[in-house]
This record gives structure tokens, sequence and C-alpha cells, in this order.
């Protein structure tokens, strides 16, 4: 996955009209986008958008609120029947919540004649001061993780920050420690590692400058809050035809040197990590139909 845009849970137009932007995952939200009284048409909206578009080209992701709010449940056993690709967990503080919401998956699919580990787990890891400290205890937490991301607009709240941006539209120190936190934790956890949303939809060449550097960072993906972000990541987090090329010249170079375990392309010495980054960059191109 590369892009993955926010959708209204409650909002029937904006659900149908997001199906044709061509993002990778669309993320059908139950918490910040929907206020406290529209929780249950959100998720009566929700299950039947889920119901109709099993054959979507995207995947479909619930956000549900968090685990300590008391409504997850509720959203969980409105949406689970309709069956959800994956469930995004706001508020993660590690890999024990990540631990619990997969049981409460686990009985949510026996109960629908859904495979055991079908539905994936997408937390979201830094929105508390806590959780923070917590981004390296995922590894292990269940074969449901399909990948971390993180978010700064809760952290700001909690931290009391007037803004997580400076000027140039850059994070500033504590939300950056955040954003590699998460990254960190999400190579730690062998999984890939999703870049927060970009808030000023409008500033495209601010948001194409932080997809292009969330890319070369290490990230793989990136959320959307508007469909006009989602060509953007789409182009940014897909490899390029040149970097497609190189990643295959490193790759048969260090075949045909076979134990030698280095080689010299165009003056450069290559060896097992270039290795590991070309496989990687031929697998993500392999995904996007560029390999």
């Amino acid at each position: 996955m590369r892009s993955l845009l926010f959708v209204p849970g409650d909002s029937e137009r904006k659900l149908e009209k997001a199906l044709s932007v061509g993002a990778d995952v669309l993320i059908l939200d139950l918490e910040d986008s929907v206020a406290p009284g529209r929780k249950e048409a959100a998720r009566r909206i929700t299950a039947e958008f889920l119901g109709a578009n099993g054959d979507a080209p995207a995947l479909l992701y619930v956000r549900v609120n968090a685990l300590t709010t008391g409504l997850a449940d509720d959203d969980l056993a409105a949406v689970m029947p309709a069956r959800p690709a994956g469930i995004m967990l706001p508020k993660a503080e590690g890999g024990q919540d990540v631990t619990r919401l997969a049981v409460k998956l686990r009985v949510h699919e026996a109960e629908n004649g859904i495979e055991d580990g079908a539905t994936a787990i997408l937390p979201l890891v830094t929105e508390t001061a806590m959780a923070v400290f917590a981004a390296g205890t995922y590894a292990g937490a269940s074969a449901r993780l399909c990948g971390l991301t993180w978010g700064a607009e809760d952290l700001s709240a909690e931290v009391g920050a007037r803004t997580a941006r400076d000027d140039e539209g850059r994070f500033t120190g504590v939300f950056a420690l955040a954003r590699a936190t998460a990254l960190l934790g999400a190579s730690a956890a062998g999984v890939p590692a999703v870049d927060t949303v970009f808030p000023n939809f409008r500033d495209e060449a601010g948001f194409t400058r932080e997809c292009l550097e969330a890319e070369r960072d290490g990230f793989t993906a990136k959320m959307a809050i508007h469909p006009a972000q989602v060509p953007i990541i789409n182009e940014a987090f897909t490899p390029s035809k040149e970097a497609v090329a190189q990643a295959r010249r490193i790759v048969a170079a260090l075949e045909e040197a076979g134990e030698a375990g280095v080689v010299s392309i165009d003056g450069e010495m290559v060896d097992r990590p270039h290795l590991i980054r070309a496989e990687r960059i031929l697998e993500r191109a392999r995904l996007a139909g560029r390999g």
C-alpha cells in the first residue's frame, strides 16, 4: 500500500466518491471526523458501504474509536459482519493494545464465519506521550499487524503545543521525534511504516516535498485527508523506472559475485545493505505494477 485516504464514516456521498480516486486503502472513519451524536449513524452507513463494496479496488479499513473510550466494542460489533479488510486502532499505547484488539477480532471473525486472522490491524502509535515511549513494543504483538503509522495532532494537544510544525511547515523537535520512533518501531516489528497526514491540502508544493522526504527516510506509504492528495502520494511512493533499473543492477551484480559479497557499481562499493534496499524497491515496484 502507498496511499491511505481517510473518509468520514457518516458521509455516504464522500464514501462513494472515494472509490474512484485511486487510493490503495480507504479508511472509513468512526473516530475524529464523526461527531458524538453521529456515531451510531456512522456505524450503520459504514457497515452498509462495506457490505456493498467488497469487490472495491481499494482495501477497506475502519478506524474505530480508541479502546479506552468504551465505543470500540460497539464499532466492531457493527462493522465486522461486513468484513472490513482491516481495523485502524487509534491511540495505541503499545503492543499490548494490538494484542487486545486481535483477541476481539478473533471472536468477531468466528461469530461471522470469517477466516481466523483475516482482519489486519494498523495502529496509530504516537498519539499520546506514553505511546511514543512504547513504539518499540509492537514486534510479535500479533500476526495481524500490517504496519505502523503515527499522528501529530492528538499528541500536540496532549503536550500543550500550539502547533506541531514550524513556519516552513516542517515538524518541530517533539513531533520529529515521534515520527522517528514510529519509523523505527515499524522497522523493529518488520512491517511497513506509514507517514502521517498533511493537513493543509491546498499546499501542494509542501505536501509533495513531505511525501518525497518521507519516502527518502524509509516510509513506504502516507495517509491523505483529501482525494487530491492521493495521486501525489502514489507517485512519490512508487519507485521510479530509474530506481527499479538500478535495483536490478545491484541484485544481478551481487548474485553474479556469489560469495564475494561486495561489488563495485559505477565506482561505488555495494554490499548486503544495498541488496536489501534493492530488493525492497523491486517488491514495492511489483506491488505498484511497475515491476
